[in-house]
Formats: C-alpha cells, sequence, structure tokens
C-alpha cells in the first residue's frame, strides 16, 4: 500500500462531466438525463441525420422530447418511443390549430438554451416553452413552462401536450394504442417497433400522468386533426412508407408549469404506472434529479486525480469519457418478458465487438457489480434466446459484426473477477457452444463456416456453408476473430481444469497464421509501393489465394464504391482494413512480430500504420494497435501514440469524437489512457503508459482498497512522458504491464519520468505474454 500521506484531494468528478461532447458530428451520444444503466432516458429528439441519441447541437430542429433512448449508435437512429411536445396555446384556440405531425411540428431552440449535468437535461424552444427533465431507473419527469405570451403577442392561453406513438426511425409497425383519462388526463398506452441494429421487434409500454395547471379537456389525435370526444385510438402503421401521426393530448387551463410523469416497461402499461408511482410518487424534480446525481457521484467517486497543473479540459475529458461508460448497457431487470421479475437482464448491447476492447474491461476495475451483473443478464440472453449475442438491443438480436464476442467478454471477467455469484459452467458452456455449433441464422448469434474452419483452419471467401446463414463476406477479419476468440476460451479452460480443451483451443487460436500471404505487396492509390511484403488475404475452398487491396476500407481508401460493413457485397474485413487487422492477433504478438521479420520491422510496419493515417481512430480495432509497440518492447512509442491521438482526436467539444461514442467504447479508451493503463481484454494484461495526471486513485469496489499510478517529475506540458524506471509497492518493477491484482490488492505504482526514450520495459523478459515465445529480440 502508498503512503497515505501522498494521498490527493478529492474533487467531485460531476463537475467535470460535460454530456455534450459528441453531440455533432456523428458522435452519436445521448445528451439528456438518466442513472447509470437506465433504462429511462429522457432528451429533446431533433431531426438530425445524427439524431440516434436523440439530441444533436448541430442546428436541427427539436421534433419531441422522449424517454428511450441509446447512446452512441451507428446505422439507424435507435428508440425514441412515444415522444412529448408540447404548445403555449394552439391557433384560434381549437386543438386543431396545434400542429401534430412530426415533421411539420419541427421548432429550433434558443441558442445558448441548453444546460445537460449528470440526471438533468434542459432547454428553450423558439416558441417560448422551456423543457427541463430527470429521470429515475424506469421513470422520466418533464417540466414545461410555458412563456406568459404567446408568440404573436397575445396573451397565453390554454397549453397543449401531446403524446406521439412514433419512434426516432419511423418504425411503428401497426395497432399501436393509446389511451386518455377524461378525468385524470393520464395516458396508457405501447407501441410495437423495429430495433435499430437487429432482427425481430419490441413493443414497450409507457403510462403518462400530468400535474400543474387544471385539466381543460383531453382526446385523441390522428394525422393533423384531434378530438375531445375520442379517448381511445388503436392505429394503423399507414400505407405510403411511413407511420400515421397519432396518439393523445391534454389541454390545460392556463399557462401554470405542466409536470409529465413518464413510467415505461416493456411488460404492461400497468407495470408502467407502477413504476411511475413508486419511483417518482410526488412529482419531486428537485428530489428526483438529486438522487440521479448522488447516484452518478456514486458510480464516479472510485477514481481520483491530481489536477496540480493540468487544464481544466483534461480533466473534462477524462470524467466525461468515465460518465459514458456508463449510459448503455442498460439494466432491465424486471421489465421484460421474456425472463422472470428477479432475473437480471441487461440491454442496448451495441456491439461487444465494440465494448469487449476497453469499455467493460474498464467497468471490470472501477463497476465490477455491474459487471458481475453484465455477465449474468448475457448468461441469461444465452439461457432463454439460446447463444450468447455479439450485439442486442431493445429485447432483439442484433447483428454479429465479427467473431463471437462475447466469449471474449466472459473470459476477461473470468480471469478477473472471483465471484461464486457467477455460473462459470454456464459461461464455458455458452462459449463452448459458439465455438462447436453453427445456428441457423450465424447473422445474429454465434459463428458461421465451422466446417470449414475446423476442415480447413480458416473462413474462406465465397465459403460453400449450407448448414447456417449469414452475410458471406469478412473472412478474413471472421478468421482472425475466431482466432482470438478461441484463445479466449482455452484461458477458461484452463482455469476450469480442463487440458484438454486448453491444447485444443490454443491449437485453433493459431489459425490466423493460415490466411497470412508472405508475398502480398501493399500499393498506395497513387502507384507508389508502401514498402511492405506480407499481408493478410482471403483464400478460397480449395485454398488458392484470393485478392483484396490491403488499404481496402482503411481511413486513406478513395475508393467511394468501396462497400465495407454487412452488406452482401462488403470486404472480407469488417469496418476496416486488411493493414489494421494484420496486427489484431492479441495472443499471439510474439508470432506476429516473427511474421513481420523481427521487432523493428514490426515498429516500423506499426508506425506507417499511424503516421499515414491508414488508421482510423475513430473505430475500435484501432484502439489496441496505439499501444502494441509494449510487445516490441518499445513502450515508449505507445506513450508517444496516446498522447498524439489525446487531444488531438478526442476533444471535450461538441464535435470532439473522431466516430460513434459506440455506447461509451470511445469514451473508455481515452479513460483508460488518460489513467495510464490499457487493458488487453481477454487476457489479464493491462500495458503501463504514464498517466495524463501527476496520480491517479482507483479505488476497488470489491476490496476497498486503492490503487494508485503517480508520475515523479510529471511534466504538464508533456514533454517528459517517458518511463525512466519504476517501482512497485516501493520495489523495482521492469516490466511494461501489470495485471488485475493491482486494482484489487491497492498497490501502488510509481513510474520516474523523463523527455527521452529509455531501456525501461525493453527487455524480453519485461514484455506482455504472448502465447508463443519472443524471437529476435
Amino acid at each position: 500500500m502508498y503512503d497515505k500521506s501522498l494521498k490527493i484531494a478529492r474533487i467531485d468528478p460531476l463537475l467535470y462531466v460535460d454530456q455534450l461532447i459528441g453531440s455533432s458530428d456523428g458522435g452519436n451520444v445521448f445528451a439528456g438525463a438518466t442513472l447509470p444503466y437506465g433504462m429511462a432516458k429522457a432528451v429533446a429528439d431533433t431531426d438530425s441525420e445524427s439524431n440516434q441519441g436523440g439530441f444533436t447541437t448541430d442546428g436541427s430542429n427539436i421534433t419531441g422530447f422522449s424517454s428511450l433512448h441509446d447512446s452512441g449508435t451507428g446505422g439507424s437512429p435507435s428508440l425514441g418511443d412515444f415522444a412529448l411536445f408540447p404548445y403555449a396555446s394552439c391557433a384560434n384556440d381549437t386543438v386543431d390549430g396545434c400542429i401534430f405531425p412530426e415533421l411539420a411540428r419541427a421548432v429550433h431552440y434558443v441558442n445558448g438554451s441548453v444546460a445537460a449535468a449528470p440526471g438533468y437535461f434542459s432547454l428553450t424552444l423558439r416558441s417560448g416553452v422551456s423543457a427541463a427533465m430527470t429521470a429515475a431507473m424506469h421513470t422520466s419527469l418533464f417540466q414545461f413552462t410555458f412563456p406568459s405570451t404567446t408568440t404573436d403577442g397575445s396573451s397565453g392561453g390554454s397549453p397543449l401536450v401531446f403524446m406521439d406513438l412514433t419512434d426516432l426511425s419511423d418504425s411503428r409497425q401497426d395497432n399501436a394504442s393509446i389511451s386518455v383519462d377524461a378525468d385524470t388526463g393520464r395516458m396508457t398506452g405501447n407501441g410495437r417497433f423495429l430495433p435499430s441494429f437487429g432482427t425481430g421487434n419490441y413493443v414497450a409500454y409507457f403510462c403518462a400522468d400530468f400535474k400543474g395547471s387544471a385539466i381543460r379537456d383531453d382526446g385523441i389525435y390522428v394525422n393533423s386533426r384531434g378530438s375531445t370526444d375520442v379517448k381511445d385510438l388503436k392505429i394503423s402503421r399507414g400505407i405510403n412508407g411511413y407511420p400515421l401521426p397519432g396518439g393523445a393530448f391534454v389541454r390545460f387551463e392556463n399557462s401554470d408549469p405542466v409536470m409529465v410523469r413518464v413510467g415505461l416497461s416493456f411488460i404492461s402499461s400497468e407495470q408502467a404506472c407502477n413504476n411511475a408511482e413508486t419511483e417518482i410518487p410526488s412529482f419531486d424534480f428537485n428530489a428526483t434529479r438529486s438522487a440521479a446525481t448522488s447516484a452518478w457521484r456514486s458510480k464516479l467517486s472510485p477514481i481520483d486525480i491530481s489536477t496540480r497543473g493540468i487544464n481544466s479540459s483534461l480533466i473534462k475529458n477524462f470524467y466525461s469519457g468515465i460518465y459514458r461508460t456508463m449510459v448503455n448497457p442498460q439494466n432491465y431487470t424486471g421489465n421484460v418478458p421474456l425472463v422472470s421479475g428477479d432475473e437480471i437482464w441487461f440491454d442496448s448491447f451495441y456491439c461487444l465487438w465494440d465494448s469487449f476492447r476497453s469499455q467493460i474491461p474498464f467497468l471490470t476495475a472501477i463497476d465490477t457489480k455491474s459487471v458481475i451483473d453484465m455477465i449474468k443478464g448475457l448468461l441469461n440472453i444465452y439461457t432463454y434466446q439460446g447463444w450468447l449475442p455479439d450485439c442486442h438491443m431493445s429485447l432483439c438480436k442484433g447483428f454479429t459484426q465479427g467473431g463471437s464476442n462475447a466469449d471474449n467478454v466472459m473470459a476477461d471477467a473470468y480471469l478477473k473477477i472471483n465471484n461464486s455469484d457467477i455460473d462459470w459452467s454456464l459461461a464455458y458452456e455458452a462459449v463452448i457452444k459458439d465455438a462447436e455449433i453453427e445456428p441457423y441464422d450465424w447473422c445474429c448469434e454465434g459463428r458461421g463456416g465451422l466446417d470449414s474452419w475446423k476442415r480447413l483452419g480458416y473462413i474462406p471467401v465465397q465459403d460453400f456453408d449450407y448448414k447456417g446463414f449469414g452475410t458471406m463476406t469478412r473472412s478474413i477479419s471472421r478468421t482472425l476473430e475466431y482466432s482470438y476468440n478461441d484463445f479466449c476460451i482455452s484461458q477458461m479452460a484452463r482455469g476450469l481444469g480442463d487440458q484438454g480443451d486448453v491444447e485444443k483451443y490454443q491449437q485453433s487460436s493459431g489459425n490466423w497464421i493460415n490466411l497470412f500471404d508472405y508475398d502480398q505487396t501493399s500499393y498506395l492509390s497513387n502507384g507508389s509501393n508502401t514498402g511492405f511484403t506480407g499481408f493478410f488475404q482471403p483464400k478460397f475452398l480449395n485454398e488458392t489465394w484470393g485478392y483484396q487491396d490491403p488499404l481496402k476500407c482503411s481511413n486513406i481508401d478513395n475508393n467511394p464504391d468501396s462497400v465495407c460493413s454487412l452488406q452482401n457485397t462488403g470486404a472480407e474485413t469488417f469496418e476496416s482494413s486488411i493493414w489494421e487487422y494484420a496486427f489484431f492477433t492479441p495472443h499471439d504478438q510474439a508470432k506476429l512480430i516473427s511474421t513481420f521479420g523481427g521487432p523493428k520491422a514490426f515498429v516500423r510496419r506499426l508506425d506507417y500504420l499511424h503516421n499515414t493515417q491508414i488508421i482510423y481512430i475513430g473505430n475500435e480495432p484501432a484502439f489496441l494497435t496505439v499501444f502494441q509497440y509494449h510487445y516490441a518492447g518499445r513502450p515508449a512509442l505507445s506513450a508517444k501514440r496516446a498522447h498524439y491521438y489525446i487531444p488531438h482526436y478526442f476533444q471535450p467539444t461538441h464535435a470532439g469524437l473522431p466516430g460513434n461514442d459506440d455506447s461509451g467504447a470511445m469514451g473508455s479508451f481515452v479513460s483508460f489512457s488518460m489513467m495510464g493503463l490499457f487493458p488487453n481484454p481477454g487476457q489479464d494484461v493491462y500495458l503501463i503508459v504514464p498517466p495524463f495526471f501527476e496520480s491517479v486513485n482507483i479505488t476497488s469496489p470489491v476490496t476497498g482498497k486503492t490503487a494508485r499510478v503517480r508520475n515523479v517529475n510529471f511534466d504538464a506540458s508533456y514533454n517528459d512522458i517517458f518511463i525512466q524506471r519504476a517501482t512497485l509497492d516501493g520495489q523495482p518493477y521492469t516490466k511494461n504491464w501489470i495485471d488485475h491484482s493491482f486494482f484489487t490488492e491497492g498497490k501502488e505504482l510509481v513510474l520516474y519520468l523523463g523527455r527521452n526514450e529509455s531501456a525501461w520495459g525493453t527487455q524480453v523478459a519485461d514484455l506482455p505474454p504472448s502465447l508463443s515465445a519472443y524471437e529476435g529480440f
């Protein structure tokens, strides 16, 4: 344990959380009010093309205020169900004088009026209506304040608030319904919608109650017409490609502020009402906000930093990144129809392909209990749906992007979390099923091409796969990911004492080499040779080589016809290039280094990847490449890269993210990097670079012990970022990595910094574990 006299002063982390980071230019974050992993997520929705998280700061119009959202996702907008919309009055004092359809009602918000803090969001519409919102676990609370005069200068009339049976992507299916109580204005109902990145559909339920001004009248509306005589609506989707507008409204006697409490459930409106009445019984906005603030402060409190000499923008970047790691996934326990009420259910995994790399490992260190619940939730998905997911949202199976990356999540947790509440035998059963049994729809679970995988040791391009069906692309990236998935399974097998499976899956984890073409070259678009030979290439069933340009789907691919995602015409690498995927052998870097010609050649190739901007740091496969210099005995270069990407590409601004936040994946990259310990996920390995602060304290939520990383000779201008020597609990420490016991046992790592690269961490004995032996050093 470190000297208690050195303990750093605590700061309030919430003062440095900016929810608007990534709210424009494709960051797609959820910027509104929620609890950690909360189901209720209240925010204003815009008509932006980047409204996947609801609100954007790109000057778009506000279309409503809804309570279900995801954060940082790509693809189609997610959720945004049952939007509320307020009017100060309706033209001619008639209900039909208010505009109901989504596109027609959209209105700008007042510049400078947006305020966001953990558990809170507010803005003012140009109509003069102000909206503030906070949230409990399954309930949102909105407060609408109306102007004393309307936009035409007349005195305030009868405000109207309506709820729209729609979602952000206009995916509502047939037979949504809503009822409004004539006396109380309570609205209940449901709608069936499509997931944003998956198959199937889901039904969400709501219960909205109103408090404030006396109710003048209420009713339902369809399209652009409303009626106070009708109180119940069941609506079809419509026939013209977009759902018919429809919903219910409440109109009030005067312009007093109106509170709207919206309870949510995926089971029934009755449960939604019960959630609302239990969680926010008295419509107390300040108390609800205060409880949310306290919940967030508790979650962020395990990490303290020294702020001496640090620009506040860096502190904001750090704590905002931590905050975003806890927005998704969402805890739906007790509110889904698939399991009994006491069984844990987490959802909104967008996707494990993204989050296994740093987000879930980050939470394992600072919020272990929640990760335990996530593991239990994933195992419940396995139990009730038959497979571990690679992606899962809105109770639906999401599309698999690569391998069966829940295997990596299970292995990472197994190695780091000693918890008997997790059924590890069930977890092992689930990952073995991924490796051995091909599902009919491997679009959305498990792995495809297992016959070829087992017979040939790779996934062929244009594979013959009649047992199951998915997008027949990504043969290279799937081969590499399956290889690592199998290594992760071998890690679990070792811990469970199954030596046969250890050997079996370690052997298949080496299949990546079967797609390495030692003679393949790579040329830039101008025809010049990159100077490197040897790249992964697709291979056919008959074991002959195919071809894909190693720069296809890279950051410098200028071909407008390149298709790099899940399309049937997609590339053999998913969302990235062969150049970048060339480094994805996380378990056997020693063999990869030898394959590339030794450590110096490895470093030259890694430098070229970064220096020529082949790599796209806005996508998750880039993360580990920033730190892979460690494996070649050059940890100083990892530190140099980390300081280049942060803050050059990760800044505390609205457009400060280089890509989609992907449910907090980008936030975890920032936070781990700035903390100075970056994981190789699926292994008990954290790669050491100097923190961006003089010292960082991390209190383990499991043991209560506090670990510390401390920089000696810390330079806030970040010229002296190279480790000269280090001690661990006062003893010399030369390894350039550390294991998870650092956190749980509360150790102190002291790093002595200088301006030049040193010999620290460069010897073979100092390098991180690798399946093969290091050679050529």
